[in-house]
């Protein structure tokens, strides 16, 4: 297994070994000791699947409070994934990083507590799977709207399909304070 920091303190990009054969390929997705052995021990209550097709944009969610840290990867097709620092007091608030995970390259991507997290669709269809720190609570449920200009988040594609939510969602400084994490470093 190999780990990267993927451009933002403490958001990682895991690359599993993969074995593989005429049969097809094996990897871990998940090993706690091999993760815990890069600082990484996150303890998952809830796991989560999306089916998404081409140029469908969903995020950028957070919760807030009960955060949740996300372990992300893509079973079918490619996405770009993105992760966004929106704890107040954090050195890198506002600042971005993606990561391209898709069937091929096997990458799964640590999202930290206290990010906001959104994809785009790469391919025809992408099979997203995810597993969280938190369980979901309606009334934490939070976004920021994909194309705040303040983030200046380089998206590859110019018209995704959003949901109402997404659309709908506030800029980063209309958020109130209270409604975004706090940094504790």
């Amino acid at each position: 297994m190999k780990v990267t920091e993927a451009g933002l303190p403490g958001c990682l990009v895991v690359e599993p070994r993969v074995f593989g054969d005429a049969r097809g390929f094996f990897y871990e997705s998940f090993n706690l000791d091999r993760l815990a052995q890069h600082g990484l021990a996150p303890a998952f209550v809830q796991g989560n699947v999306s089916s998404s097709s081409h140029g469908v944009l969903r995020g950028l969610h957070y919760q807030w409070p009960n955060p949740q840290g996300k372990y992300v990867s893509v079973l079918e097709g490619e996405v770009w994934d993105v992760a966004v620092d929106i704890r107040r007091g954090s050195p890198t608030f506002g600042q971005w990083t993606a990561v391209v995970l898709s069937a091929g390259n096997r990458r799964h991507f640590w999202i930290p507590e206290g990010f906001a997290h959104g994809f785009v669709a790469l391919s025809e269809r992408a099979v997203f799977t995810y597993l969280c720190t938190a369980t979901y609570h309606p009334a934490a449920d939070a976004g920021i709207r994909w194309n705040d200009a303040s983030l200046a988040i380089d998206w590859p594609v110019a018209d995704p399909v959003l949901s109402d939510k997404d659309a709908r969602a506030p800029f980063l400084a209309d958020v109130p304070a209270e409604r975004l994490p706090v940094y504790a470093p």
